[in-house]
């Protein structure tokens, strides 16, 4: 079966015509002020019997209009979500939106010495790593977080927040606190977005219209000001994170002043 015959196929379930989902698509359109959700009578018809491949926002209005994951519809068209994510790395920093896989990676054993009734750094204590399904996070679902990846060219935070970690981001807490902290573990982590990238490290008020982005002392980068919020905007405060241990990154290039030679 086609493509467009699983559309027909799921139309017809619905019990809708082709005027029903053309005027459906024009409320999508009207309500996001943008008319290539409209999927005109004939379009449709062309989609349904001659095989005509229909864009992307068109699919989408498809997807919602049939109450089906969009998702879905392109793995009709061969489109495999499974292999979306793993065709090329990711260098730069960035929010993860709407993750939908089957497997990943979680800590399956723990030091020896891990002891749940007394405080521990709890990333430093992860021996080993496995794939594990998804459905076994179902019960850790949280809607209150949202979660960002640290590129594998991000070194902010390096050595204390690895490149390659994920966090969990609480976006409740976009105010910068000012400290003093007893220590860096004790300082805020803040995941923060600019015109061009996202950043996960340090904060410190200049004033009220500029925020400095201070990284590690041993990550070798300098600090960055932005005017705030026109270049930068807190997405919230890092609660959580999760990153390996051997996760085979390298040292940052530092910049070294040059020896005079001694004569």
């Amino acid at each position: 079966m086609t493509p467009g015959e699983r559309l027909r196929e799921l139309r017809d379930k619905l019990g809708f015509t082709l005027k029903d989902v053309e005027n459906a698509s024009l409320r999508l359109a009207a309500d996001r002020e943008n008319m290539r959700y409209w999927v005109a009578q004939s379009r449709l018809s062309n989609i349904e019997s001659k095989a005509v491949l229909p864009g992307i926002y068109k699919l989408e209005a498809l997807a919602i209009i049939y109450r089906r994951s969009i998702c879905e519809l392109l793995e009709w068209y061969g489109i495999e979500r499974q292999t979306i994510s793993t065709v090329v790395p990711v260098r730069k920093t960035h929010l993860i939106e709407n993750a939908r896989v089957e497997t990943c990676e979680l800590p399956v054993r723990l030091d020896p010495l891990f002891d749940d009734k007394k405080t521990s750094y709890i990333r430093r204590m992860i021996q080993e790593w496995g794939v594990r399904p998804m459905a076994a996070l179902h019960t850790l679902q949280n809607t209150e977080y949202t979660y960002g990846y640290v590129g594998t060219e991000d070194y902010t935070l390096y050595p204390m927040i690895l490149p390659g970690s994920f966090v969990q981001v609480d976006p409740k807490m976009t105010s910068i606190e000012t400290g003093p902290w007893v220590s860096d573990f004790e300082r805020p982590v803040y995941f923060l977005e600019t015109h061009d990238s996202y950043i996960c490290g340090w904060c410190a008020l200049i004033s009220s219209r500029e925020i400095q982005v201070q990284p590690h002392a041993l990550s070798g980068l300098p600090a960055r000001n932005f005017r705030y919020p026109d270049e930068i905007e807190v997405v919230g405060r890092v609660v959580g994170i999760a990153m390996k241990l051997k996760s085979g990154v390298r040292e940052p290039e530092r910049e070294t002043a040059a020896i005079p030679a001694q004569s």
